[in-house]
């Protein structure tokens, strides 16, 4: 059963006879209707009418549509109007860019502007490392899409998807401090898309690659990380592994398994389930079965492109060829990163004792998280209304934020498993059980703990890059 939702909170204007009686029974109808009453606010009041204003958060927008015609059904009551608290949060735009320095006067104006910025532009000009000093590429990141693969919502293309990558920035800036801005191009071709990042790159401190359907996430991200001299990072693939890694060290924790011990079940071979498989290896995970639209993947199999064959070659070392529900068997670790409703709750059942189980496609789970949790030990999703929740938002900020105070002019393998390890870290030993493995995302400690375990990695990176370089040749 769907539950009401913030996500679709309403506002009803409404009219009604000016008795207490009356008033009550538009309380009762909305409620009646299914709907969650949050408050009630006189308008206007008058000898024989009274305008309310009723807020309440409902499943979807049709439910929406049957609370307002319950309301018209009663007697001497009208609906004014319906306002949806969504869209009027969107109005707009959620984002704006502010001056950080007082613009008052000639004497400032001189400075921030002509003829005082000429000085700044030369010094750049002469060492254009000084950008990342003196300008906001500092601290400011590009969210790059094509709209292409955009939630659950698909090719909607660049301008549908601009209130996500609001949104993305706004958290950007909320979390970690970090200066974010939407940049969505009304392209698909990736040469196209790679050369308009290149580009804009001067500006940035930092792209984040978002909503770009695979396969060609993949070769965006590669080449871009290849030809800037700036971090890359594609959150649909890096930002979900960090934080399902992390949930993962802590609940195998809770059942007191090893990483290198469990066989996990990964479902879903797209962007997300690539990467989440390459961070676990890297953590540690040796034996790992993933599962296509047509079943195992397998050694000597060809599965249409270099990224399902790797992981074909690099998985699955006992050669499993059947499908999912047959690979559920004997699994400790079920992931999934695929679609909803794909398994029951009896295909959990036959998993290991202490079983996790990661169903995270949204907005529907692989699994009934309920179903799931009567024989799994340890149940997350990517929702919010149950416990457990795999959000990006626990891994994005802190990163660009330790990445952009070291100045890190990219990401690497090891940057992505120290952060996992560090939101692991925020929940402690006396914290955690099986509805709590991973902090919650207004948790401030994350973001924070993610920069320094980031900002320690890279700088260390850096030094070692600068030894190297300081070595002598020998001809």
């Amino acid at each position: 059963m769907v539950l009401p939702s913030p996500s679709y909170t309403i506002t009803l204007r409404v009219e009604a006879p000016a008795s207490q009686r009356a008033t009550s029974n538009v309380v009762s109808a909305v409620a009646e209707a299914g709907a969650a009453v949050m408050g009630v606010d006189i308008v206007h009041s008058a000898t024989k009418k009274v305008v309310v204003d009723v807020t309440c958060d409902t499943v979807d927008a049709e439910h929406g549509d049957q609370v307002v015609a319950a309301l018209n059904a009663l007697e001497g009551v009208k609906v004014l109007k319906m306002s949806d608290s969504t869209f009027l949060m969107h109005l707009g735009g959620k984002i704006e860019v502010r001056t950080k320095v007082p613009l008052k006067t000639r004497r400032d104006l001189s400075r921030a502007y002509t003829p005082g910025v000429a000085r700044v532009c030369l010094a750049i000009a002469e060492n254009p490392a000084d950008a990342r000093r003196l300008t906001i590429k500092r601290n400011t990141v590009a969210v790059v899409t094509d709209g292409t693969a955009v939630l659950g919502l698909g090719d909607i293309g660049p301008a549908a998807a601009l209130p996500v990558m609001e949104g993305k920035a706004a958290l950007f800036k909320e979390f970690a401090g970090v200066d974010a801005w939407p940049v969505c191009l009304d392209t698909k071709d990736t040469e196209e898309i790679i050369s308009i990042v290149k580009a804009l790159a001067p500006v940035y401190g930092g792209v984040n690659l978002e909503d770009i359907s695979a396969p060609r996430c993949f070769e965006i991200e590669r080449r871009l990380r290849e030809e800037l001299d700036i971090p890359v990072f594609h959150d649909d693939q890096h930002g979900t592994a960090i934080v399902v890694l992390a949930a993962l060290i802590n609940a195998l924790k809770v059942v007191e398994k090893k990483m290198e011990d469990v066989r996990i079940v990964v479902s879903g071979v797209g962007a997300a389930g690539n990467a989440i498989i390459r961070l676990l290896m890297a953590q540690g995970a040796r034996h790992i079965v993933a599962f296509g639209r047509a079943g195992a993947l397998h050694r000597g199999a060809t599965n249409g492109d270099e990224y399902r064959n790797w992981i074909s070659e690099h998985t699955n070392e006992e050669g499993f060829t059947g499908t999912l529900k047959e690979g559920m068997a004997g699994a400790d670790v079920f992931i999934g990163v695929s679609a909803g409703n794909i398994l029951t709750g009896e295909d959990v059942a036959r998993m290991n004792d202490g079983a996790i189980v990661f169903a995270l496609a949204n907005p529907t789970p692989e699994v009934d998280p309920i179903e799931a949790g009567q024989t799994a030990a340890v149940v997350a999703t990517g929702r919010s209304d149950y416990p457990n929740q795999i959000n990006n938002v626990l891994a994005f900020p802190g990163l660009f934020r330790g990445l952009l105070d070291a100045g890190a002019s990219h990401i690497s393998d090891e940057m992505l498993r120290v952060a996992a390890v560090a939101i692991a870290g925020v929940v402690s030993d006396e914290e955690l059980n099986s509805a709590f493995i991973i902090p919650g995302v207004f948790d401030t400690r994350v973001a924070e703990a993610v920069a320094e375990a980031v900002r320690a990695e890279a700088e260390r990176h850096l030094a070692e890059q600068a030894d190297t370089a300081e070595e002598p040749v020998t001809v």
